[in-house]
Parts: structure tokens; C-alpha cells; sequence
């Protein structure tokens, strides 16, 4: 008796599938998170300008202040170029910190020509209790809007933030 045919042979299982791109492996679409983030930290940031004890400064000169406070003295055109401001914009901001007194000019000992913009211990002062005003209202909002595992989730988030932002 001639023997059975040998069984085909099982199909070769298919190819794995391409990994997905990342921004289809089943999380929330990329974009719309960033339009969603841009929207809330907006939101957020004009709340957190309400809560200054000091309305004498514009956004702009609250920017300016901090940022000399922060990175140290410079000149007029580095801060425009840094706050990407024309510097005839940026001249008439230093003339109003300058009028408060929040800012001082002295001369560049590198170029005559020019001076050096820097932070009176008046600014500093300011700028700590419009900080402190910020802090203290952004803390009271978070321990009455979140229970525990809300703020570590935002404290997750936070995090999140930082490494988005140091790209």
C-alpha cells in the first residue's frame, strides 16, 4: 500500500504589522491636545495676571522686569531682540520702569555709547510680591479645586510640561 501524502506544510504565520506612528497608538491626537493645551495655559496665564497686586505694570513690563531680573543686566537691544520687540518699543517700556523706579541705566563699560538696564532693589521688591501674589492664589486654587489624586496627576502633568518645554 503506497503510503498517505505528507501533510502541506502550515502557512507561515503573517508578517508582524508595522509599528503604528505615534501618534496612532491609541492615545489622543497630538494636535488636538497642543490646540486643547494652548487654549487652557492661555486661559491660565491671563488668570494668573489678574491676581497681581500691582497694576501699574503692562504684561510687557512685567515681562521686562523679570526677564533682567532673571538673565541679569542689558542693553536696550538685547532686551528687544529678547522679548521680540522693536527697540523703539522697548525703549518706552524701560522709560516707565525707569520712571517707577524699578529699573536703572548705567553706562556700558564695553561701548560708551550705550547703557546698561538693571534691576532696582525697588523692581525686585515688586517683582517678588507680584510672584507671591501669583503662588499664593495658584495654591489656594489647586487645594480647593482638586482632591489628592487630581493634584498628582497635575503635578504628572507638570512634568510633562517641563520636558515639552526644554526641547
Amino acid at each position: 500500500m503506497p503510503e498517505p501524502p505528507e501533510p502541506p506544510a502550515p502557512p507561515e504565520p503573517p508578517a508582524p504589522p508595522a509599528p503604528p506612528a505615534p501618534y496612532e497608538s491609541g492615545g489622543p491626537d497630538p494636535e488636538r491636545v497642543a490646540a486643547e493645551l494652548t487654549a487652557v495655559v492661555g486661559r491660565l496665564m491671563r488668570r494668573l495676571r489678574t491676581t497681581s497686586p500691582d497694576d501699574r505694570l503692562t504684561p510687557s513690563q512685567r515681562s521686562v522686569l523679570a526677564r533682567l531680573h532673571g538673565e541679569g543686566p542689558a542693553t536696550t537691544a538685547a532686551l528687544a531682540r529678547a522679548e521680540y520687540v522693536r527697540p523703539q518699543s522697548m525703549r518706552q517700556t524701560l522709560a516707565a520702569l525707569e520712571e517707577q523706579h524699578l529699573v536703572e541705566r548705567t553706562p556700558d563699560p564695553d561701548d560708551g555709547r550705550q547703557s546698561v538696564v538693571s534691576v532696582t532693589e525697588t523692581g525686585r521688591t515688586t517683582l517678588a510680591t507680584v510672584y507671591a501674589a501669583k503662588q499664593d492664589w495658584l495654591s489656594r486654587a489647586i487645594a480647593d479645586e482638586l482632591d489628592p489624586t487630581e493634584r498628582r496627576a497635575l503635578a504628572d502633568a507638570t512634568e510633562l510640561m517641563r520636558r515639552i518645554g526644554a526641547r
